[in-house]
């Protein structure tokens, strides 16, 4: 996408895990087409030098989208940089890799911190106010673990399947009154996040900048379900319509089954120890 769209050229985008990853690829493409952009992240130091970077004024400020307060300070200082937020993209996840039964609770505790109260923070705070102003987009990034359990992240999948539901939830409530809701299902993402991991049998691995573009193109023409890479939507529908062990036996024969279980741990070392630590530094 190089040629810039009125849809927008000036809009005010806030990026939660915006140091790295989808979020770094998504400022970009934003900022391409013309879009004011705010980043946030745990990560102070990376964010601002991913900030200054990317240029054209894109600001770089703390989160913790753990922590209420955090987000609010966070909103309120990319507003009072900017000017009034137009689209809040909640984007900072963490997956840590492992067999259910072997999770630890500090483990489980910190994927819903961060994969589900990081997105509530950032919907309570950002949805009065574009209600307020009749306008306003909420992209929240969940994944096709959203729509699906996959063996070897089953919390993570049960957090994704949460922003799903939330995300279609309020935007029901919201319907009439000048706000649009999005959510990102992507498959795997070659990120941090995706280090180590293949991918499904005929899905290849999506790049950050592919879903970068489905979420310009979500802004600029929104729509709910935003799927990356977009066979992910069809496939779905097939998969709904299936019975239990249909829907198990395509998971075996697409290798959906086996392939988060089946992760290069030396080349997911790094991203695994930190988030085994709890360090929230780790967001797409």
């Amino acid at each position: 996408m190089t040629k810039k769209s009125a849809q927008l050229n000036g809009r005010i985008v806030a990026i939660t895990g915006g140091a790295r990853g989808i979020g770094r690829a998504t400022a970009e493409a934003l900022v391409a087409q013309g879009a004011k952009v705010a980043l946030g992240d745990l990560d102070s130091e990376l964010v601002a030098q991913t900030a200054a970077e990317i240029g054209a004024g894109t600001v770089g400020l703390p989160l913790d989208v753990t922590d209420r307060a955090s987000f609010e300070e966070f909103v309120n200082g990319a507003e009072a940089a900017l000017g009034p937020l137009d689209v809040l993209i909640n984007n900072a996840g963490i997956m840590p890799i492992g067999r259910f039964v072997e999770e630890d609770d500090a483990t489980a505790r910190r994927q819903i911190d961060v994969n589900i109260h990081g997105v509530l923070f950032g919907m309570k705070i950002a949805l009065p106010r574009f209600v307020e102003r009749g306008s306003g987009h909420l992209i929240n990034i969940a994944s096709a673990a959203g729509k699906a359990g996959f063996p070897g992240v089953a919390t993570y999948s049960g957090t994704k399947h949460f922003v799903v539901g939330v995300s279609e939830a309020a935007r029901l409530e919201l319907r009439g009154s000048g706000v649009e809701v999005s959510c990102v299902m992507p498959n795997i993402v070659n990120t941090d996040l995706g280090s180590g991991i293949g991918h499904a049998r005929f899905i290849p691995k999506s790049e950050p900048e592919d879903v970068a573009n489905e979420i310009v193109a979500a802004i600029i023409k929104p729509h709910f379900d935003v799927y990356v890479p977009a066979m992910l939507g069809p496939l779905n529908k097939v998969v709904g319509v299936l019975p239990r062990a249909g829907r198990e036996g395509l998971a075996r024969v697409l290798k959906a089954d086996t392939v988060i279980l089946d992760v290069d741990w030396d080349a997911r070392k790094s991203y695994e120890d930190r988030a085994s630590k709890s360090d929230p530094t780790h967001e797409r």
